[in-house]
């Protein structure tokens, strides 16, 4: 039986405890006209005086990968001195301080990309890199929707586009009108050419960090095929073991155990830190690498994450506190409090925007 989101049943939400990052934390100072980016390999130059970044290394190995890693940490600085991460992400700064201290209380959205050119036409996508198709942009946007009134400081993705324009789609409807700006650190080029030199364009910006480790599973020789044809080709039992089992892969693919090793082990490295700090996190990616995450948030079993089923453009809700991961389910819309539901210091955080925009 296919279990949909809605009908797991709330019992089974999780209790996750905060994994420390590895490594040795650094400190970088910055004065007064540079600026260093907390994310990727850490680049240089342009934001406030005296803002200080945490960043520590850790080297991740799993069977099949390796992967040099940053942690990134909470973005420290005084009243005066602002962030890329979001300085209003509750309603005041008092309220923000206090939010952080005494509640630690995070908000983490999940969204699955909306429908993708390769979806449309019932092909294998795994790793190939296809963009939306209308009814996907569509999703994308409606997703922004339904998550308009959450806070949002910080957005992972995949290194996919269809997961990159679902996330850059969804916040343009976001009411807080930041921008998210793709974080890029392939090359030191790269890295110098993208610098922000408007201390007040930093505020009113959100990084979006993409990790390959988010990606959908690789579906090896499949990629590309034609799912109704490859069905009568291997038979419906063979590609269905290669869909929906936990551990079998695909020829020369991944299994859903494969790419959770690699998503979850991100997760924990990089985002829970995050969350743990006070930071509001979305992550766009893919059914496998959420599902995979999420069977990590409710310790779900190999058998019960295989009928999960995720919903194109359809954002659901985690709230992060006291070391503990609470669904809320999905946002029902803009204006509704439906199962996001709220805790206290969202409705107050809504309320400030109902202030602050009309």
């Amino acid at each position: 039986m296919i279990m949909s989101w809605f009908e797991w049943p709330y019992f089974k939400m999780a209790s996750a405890v905060f994994h420390p990052a590895i490594g040795t934390l650094l400190s970088h100072h910055l004065h007064n006209s540079e600026f260093h980016r907390e994310f990727g390999n850490v680049s240089v130059k342009s934001i406030s005086k005296g803002l200080k970044f945490d960043v520590g290394l850790s080297t991740s190995r799993m069977e099949g990968y390796s992967s040099n890693k940053r942690n990134f940490s909470a973005v420290q600085a005084s009243a005066s001195q602002t962030s890329l991460v979001d300085p209003v992400s509750t309603p005041s700064n008092d309220s923000t301080n206090e939010f952080q201290k005494k509640s630690s209380e995070a908000a983490l959205i999940l969204v699955r990309h909306g429908e993708s050119l390769w979806n449309e036409k019932n092909l294998f996508t795994g790793c190939v890199d296809v963009p939306l198709t209308k009814k996907g942009v569509e999703e994308a946007i409606e997703a922004g929707k339904r998550i308009s009134n959450i806070p949002v400081d910080m957005i992972f993705t995949s290194s996919l586009i269809r997961a990159q324009m679902t996330a850059m789609l969804a916040m343009t409807q976001h009411r807080r009108r930041k921008v998210p700006i793709i974080m890029h650190n392939e090359s030191e080029q790269a890295r110098a050419w993208s610098q922000i030199f408007s201390e007040d364009t930093m505020r009113q910006s959100i990084p979006v960090i993409t990790a390959w480790q988010l990606n959908e599973r690789m579906y090896g020789e499949l990629q590309g095929l034609n799912k109704q044809e490859t069905a009568d080709r291997f038979g419906k039992e063979k590609v269905h073991e290669w869909r929906r089992s936990y551990d079998i892969p695909p020829p020369n693919g991944e299994s859903l155990e494969m790419c959770a090793k690699r998503a979850v082990a991100y997760f924990k490295d990089q985002i829970e830190p995050q969350l743990c700090s006070g930071k509001h996190v979305m992550i766009a990616a893919h059914g496998n690498s959420l599902r995979s995450i999420i069977m990590y948030l409710d310790k779900l079993t190999s058998q019960e994450v295989i009928s999960l089923e995720l919903s194109t453009g359809i954002p659901m809700l985690y709230i992060f506190k006291e070391g503990r991961f609470t669904r809320r389910g999905s946002p029902a819309g803009p204006t509704e409090a439906g199962v996001y539901a709220y805790t206290r210091r969202l409705a107050q955080y809504r309320q400030k925007l109902d202030e602050m925009l009309h």
